[in-house]
């Protein structure tokens, strides 16, 4: 069948058949920058790194009001220089639902993009759901946060956790019931930057300070529904795949974990995905401002292509299906811009039914 091309209005166009899907406004803030956002019911977390110039907290709890309240507390939200560094976020990347009442704050411990973790900064942060409470802190030591580290983000499956390092390539696997953690494939290829691919957003190569193309190394990365295998790459692709089991087995060594890696898929730079319970992942394409659908069998269609969509990063699903898209804008940051900040107020939450519901 031809594909048609459908207006969603003045600036938004799906490819395919069926039914245009429709953006949804959620939240928009003047103050706050989010690249993060995670649902539990009816309420709506939000988080953003501190150096991309977010004069709002950093994991906010967004009221009735639409303000986004320091959660889960004033005083975790209080980092200064000089501060408590385990205790306070000091820069937070990620957010993320484990499925069993907890919530997750991924903080990279460095203040600055492309810094050095604090001394007991780089951690990762549960908090109980049902209270409120921080239950446990994990703490990334100087063995697994190196200089130069960026934690990145989280995925869960089962007793283990899985993190990317898109500062110094490498992945992190979590024992949850010790909490040790480990490094594994590191600076392995398959979590370096690729030569050559550059982050286009809208046409545009994004560049850090030093003005040579940004390099990001380990990033996105998904679970597939069964556990097995984690999927991941570098943020301009191409993503590799690997056996969870190598990956939880401390005694596996790195030659045979390396050997045991994969290709898994050629995907593009991307501001984030989502991958269902179905297997289908969901990815934001930075160079053409799109949400795009990658099934199980490798076919990769539109889902929509809309300007407001310029650099979303790390969406979400609820419990209804529905997809929700921060836009945060990140290649407009001052540090990617000579020092001045080029986001266009405000930043807005976006979400989007799909016909599958996760």
């Amino acid at each position: 069948m031809k594909a048609s091309v459908l207006a969603t209005g003045l600036l938004g166009v799906v490819l395919g058949a069926g039914a245009a899907p429709e953006l949804r406004l959620e939240a928009s803030s003047h103050h706050m920058i989010w690249n993060a956002v995670a649902i539990d019911g009816g309420r709506i977390f939000v988080a953003g790194p501190r150096w991309t110039g977010s004069r709002g907290p950093a994991v906010g709890l967004i009221g009735r009001d639409g303000k986004p309240a320091p959660y889960p507390d004033i005083s975790w939200n209080g980092w200064r220089p000089g501060g408590d560094n385990a205790n306070t976020f000091i820069n937070v990347n990620a957010i993320h639902l484990d499925g069993q009442g907890s919530l997750w704050v991924i903080d990279t411990g460095s203040p600055e993009f492309g810094g050095d973790p604090l001394p007991h900064g780089a951690k990762a942060v549960q908090i109980d759901l049902a209270n409120g409470h921080v239950m446990r802190t994990i703490e990334f030591g100087p063995d697994v946060a190196l200089p130069g580290s960026y934690v990145d983000d989280i995925r869960f499956n089962g007793t283990r956790a899985y993190l990317t390092d898109a500062g110094r390539p490498g992945l992190i696997v979590v024992d949850l019931a010790t909490g040790a953690a480990r490094r594994v494939l590191d600076g392995h290829a398959s979590v370096k930057a690729t030569p050559g691919r550059v982050i286009d957003v809208d046409g545009t190569v994004v560049r850090g300070g030093d003005g040579k193309p940004l390099a990001v190394h380990a990033d996105p990365f998904e679970l597939s529904p069964d556990g097995t295998t984690l999927y991941y790459g570098p943020l301009t692709g191409p993503w590799s795949q690997v056996p969870t089991r190598l990956l939880d087995n401390p005694a596996v060594t790195p030659e045979a974990l390396a050997a045991a890696v994969q290709p898994w898929a050629d995907i593009p730079p991307i501001g984030g995905s989502a991958l269902d319970d179905r297997g289908n992942l969901y990815y934001t394409d930075l160079h053409t401002s799109s949400l795009m659908k990658r099934t199980p069998d490798g076919k990769v269609s539109t889902v929509l292509r809309d300007a407001r969509l310029h650099w979303v990063d790390a969406p979400a699903f609820d419990n209804n299906g529905r997809l929700w898209l921060p836009v945060p804008q990140m290649d407009r940051a001052g540090v990617f811009n000579g020092g001045r900040s080029r986001v266009q107020w405000p930043v807005a939450l976006y979400s989007i039914a799909l016909k599958e519901k996760p």
